[in-house]
């Protein structure tokens, strides 16, 4: 399970598990059947849960089937993708009820994600601050891959994370069209061009084969298992970059053996490169589906063969010498400036805020004395994981942290952001902390480090932190 997903589990559990008021008074929601509740409907998040039961046995319903196998089998596996605001409803109450209501299964995860935020501002749909999906699709018409890449590339699977259209634009034209559309264009080209888009047989010599072919197909070999299994692990931006990695490897074999100058001079090489390329476009076809479905459908289209299992990725076979490929087609097409500024200036027009107010002149920040390299040697920071966190008594600024940083057990840290973050947020946060730092006592707790902050423009407490999740303890240097 996700740390951060744990963590608030345990914050839960170590606070005790004490009565929570399951209904609210709402003039919309499942009215309490209930005397003497009147106005009173169910908490969305008790009942939301239940409500994918409900759905399952309509859909049982409809398709005349049982609907029990898909919740009380033994072979069925029940995972929650979900946001951090909603884990503690899926992985501790909603288990307690199916627990209390017969052989149901329970989740075997509950993967949940941080927050995704629009363009420096969190998405708000009562603002219309939000990109809609259906909107998009109106204004891109074939593009959901696109889309489907760049969210998968910035998945805020362990810290919140920006959808911006600069970046979207910048990872379609650098890295959908730079990479997989160039290898697959310049693979297909070729093969209509030097063999009348039949699948040429690759050349039987030690020679024609050569020492890159070995090289390649070690490092591709590989990379189905990796990918499935950074998919069962939940981490799926790392899938997708390492299914992205048999593209860019396709690519810069291309770019290397340079097949369109050896058409006279070396045909045999010819033939074997660019066999190695189809395969290669076959094997996109499977790595590349969880993700983008759209362009695997194109792919397979292009190549005349029909969908593969996972194991068929770079299985010997599945291009065959002699079979017709498509005409090459543009997979991607480059995203223009003018096409993003206009997607800046709908969001804008959509979601009207006030302007900021003129910043006052900043004051130049007085330079800190120099220290010796050795001065700074001295200091122990080490990267930590927020396990538990809690409120000390009568102080309002304080928080008392129970961090991972590395050691046999967590360290108590006092830090004063409770006015910035809730108890329930910490725990599974990664942070980093200066370790070394003589104790103190603060409220009658002795405080064993400080956690490093910075502030924001709107004076915001932020945690400082690696840009990727990294084991606690390690050294910061």
């Amino acid at each position: 399970w996700k740390p951060q997903v744990l963590g608030q589990c345990n914050s839960w559990l170590k606070e005790g598990l004490r009565p929570r008021a399951m209904t609210r008074d709402l003039d919309w929601g499942v009215p309490v059947p209930l005397p003497g509740a009147d106005g009173k409907v169910l908490y969305v998040w008790l009942d939301a849960p239940i409500g994918y039961i409900s759905a399952t046995k309509q859909w049982a319903a409809d398709h005349g089937t049982d609907w029990e196998k898909w919740w009380k089998a033994d072979d069925t596996r029940l995972l929650h993708f979900i946001g951090k605001d909603n884990i503690v409803f899926h992985a501790i109450i909603f288990p307690i009820l199916l627990k209390q209501h017969g052989e149901f299964i329970l989740p075997q995860n509950v993967p949940a994600n941080e927050f995704l935020n629009l363009e420096g501002q969190k998405l708000s749909t009562s603002r219309n601050w939000a990109v809609w999906a259906h909107e998009y699709l109106e204004r891109w018409p074939g593009r959901q891959d696109e889309l489907r890449y760049a969210l998968a590339t910035i998945l805020p699977e362990f810290r919140d994370s920006e959808f911006t259209w600069k970046d979207f634009q910048d990872k379609n034209n650098n890295e959908l069209v730079a990479i997989v559309g160039n290898f697959v264009q310049r693979v297909l080209v070729l093969t209509n061009k030097y063999y009348g888009g039949k699948v040429p047989g690759p050349a039987a010599s030690n020679a024609a084969q050569g020492e890159q072919d070995t090289v390649l197909w070690a490092e591709l070999a590989g990379i189905p298992a990796k990918v499935a299994a950074e998919i069962d692990k939940f981490r799926f931006r790392d899938a997708l970059a390492s299914a992205m990695n048999a593209a860019r490897l396709g690519n810069k074999y291309l770019t290397d053996t340079e097949p369109w100058k050896l058409e006279k001079s070396d045909p045999d090489r010819v033939r074997t490169v660019l066999f190695n390329g189809l395969r290669i476009t076959a094997a996109l076809s499977v790595l590349l589906e969880p993700f983008m479905p759209f362009t695997a459908e194109k792919l397979r289209r292009m190549l005349g063969i029909g969908k593969l299992g996972w194991d068929e990725a770079f299985r010997e076979g599945v291009i065959q010498p002699g079979a017709a490929v498509g005409k090459p087609e543009h997979l991607f097409k480059p995203i223009t400036d003018a096409e993003i500024a206009a997607e800046t200036d709908r969001l804008k027009a959509n979601a009207p805020v006030a302007p900021p107010a003129e910043p006052a002149e900043p004051k130049a920040k007085e330079a800190k004395p120099l220290i010796a390299f050795d001065d700074f040697a001295k200091m122990d920071i080490r990267t930590g994981v927020i396990r538990a966190a809690e409120r000390v008594p009568k102080a309002d600024k304080l928080l008392k942290l129970a961090i991972d940083v590395g050691e046999a057990a967590p360290r108590t840290i006092i830090s004063g952001i409770a006015q910035h973050f809730a108890p329930e947020q910490l725990p599974g946060q990664q942070v980093v902390v200066l370790c070394n730092l003589e104790p103190r006592k603060m409220r009658g707790v002795e405080s064993q480090g400080m956690v490093l902050m910075t502030e924001d423009a709107d004076g915001h407490l932020r945690f400082v932190q690696p840009t990727e999740a990294v084991p606690p303890g390690s050294e910061v240097r």
